[in-house]
């Protein structure tokens, strides 16, 4: 980790939601040709017998759709950080076309990574009736819980969304630059604090078994700032034994982070439609979605599909992600080299 001059930033990546305020030039609206591209395209793929997770883009020809997401690369790396594309009928698709279309896509934006220790690359986000406890692995996604801003694995995360909640669920979005930008004009001090080491609970899911990950919140690198903060799992590692509690001063910059991410005029949030498909960057961008009520009939609940994905055009990272469940698949792939540590 290398620490940044302490000065705010600027760029694309630097928005709020007041700024965003009346503009809808985030949401991508995908064209005539685009959705019957994909419709051809996930019944040809059924008709083979193509599985979701095991085929590859030269097995899902899409060249429009593909040249859509290419856009959508340059603006996760490049633009603000993050797109919603709208407009596909996912009504006309039952839940196995929509898994085989949600990998199709997944396949032409980046490479889809593991989620889990299990090594599964698409996971269905959806209330299973668990809850989230140290008495075991469950996570939050799981849940009909409130998720607080958070990031996702791998360069960028990908939501498709199947089914809506009755009620809640709308989601949230956060620039990391302008999350900065507020700690440096709000409190100064913690600029420093947020880029030392923090303990974050793994959940069992780390590849090289570790139970504690310990990374910066903040982490500047090759003149890039990219963040690492998931509050639940930052507290749940405090009541872990051999964790060591957080000063005073960790404690006052966590909760800025929080104070600051749900600042009204600082997010955005919007709720999203059946066949929304929500993209963003994991370092650039935080992301949350309110608690839910979901429909009392199983078929209709709420559902989204998820990858995590690494990007061809991903910024170079700082060796500390390396050694971090979310970050260490695409750490590896942008350098070369593994960096899971046991220490």
């Amino acid at each position: 980790m290398t620490a940044q001059a302490v000065q705010p930033l600027a760029g694309p990546e630097v928005w709020s939601g007041a700024s965003l305020a009346g503009t809808s030039d985030w949401i991508w609206r995908l064209d005539a040709g685009e959705i019957r591209e994909l419709a051809s395209a996930t019944a040809a793929a059924m008709a083979k017998g193509l599985r979701p997770t095991e085929f590859e883009a030269a097995d899902f020809p899409v060249p429009r759709m593909a040249a859509r997401l290419a856009a959508v690369r340059d603006q996760l790396e490049g633009g603000r950080g993050f797109a919603l594309l709208r407009g596909l009928p996912i009504g006309d698709y039952t839940d196995d076309e929509a898994r085989v279309l949600f990998w199709g896509l997944s396949v032409h934006l980046g490479e889809p990574q593991e989620q889990d220790g299990a090594g599964n690359r698409m996971h269905s986000v959806t209330n299973t009736g668990l809850k989230v406890s140290n008495d075991n692995s469950v996570r939050s996604y799981q849940t009909d819980d409130e998720l607080t801003f958070h990031n996702d694995g791998g360069d960028a995360f990908m939501l498709l969304c199947l089914r809506t909640a009755k009620s809640g669920g709308v989601s949230k979005l956060v620039s990391v630059a302008t999350l900065y930008n507020e700690v440096l004009r709000r409190r100064p001090d913690l600029v420093e604090v947020l880029q030392q080491p923090f303990h974050f609970d793994t959940r069992g899911q780390h590849r090289g078994g570790l139970r504690i990950q310990t990374v910066p919140i903040l982490n500047f690198f090759q003149g890039r700032l990219s963040a690492l903060y998931k509050r639940r799992y930052l507290k749940l590692a405090q009541e872990l034994p051999g964790v060591p509690r957080w000063t005073e001063a960790q404690a006052q910059a966590i909760e800025l982070v929080e104070e600051i991410c749900n600042d009204p005029q600082v997010q955005l949030s919007f709720s999203m439609e059946p066949g929304d498909i929500q993209i963003g960057n994991n370092y650039s961008v935080l992301h949350a979605r309110t608690k839910y009520q979901d429909h009392d009939e199983p078929a209709r609940r709420r559902h989204l599909l998820r990858a995590w994905l690494t990007l061809p055009n991903g910024r170079p990272l700082p060796a500390v992600f390396g050694q971090t469940r979310e970050f260490g698949t695409s750490y590896e792939r942008r350098h070369g080299q593994a960096a899971v540590s046991a220490s």
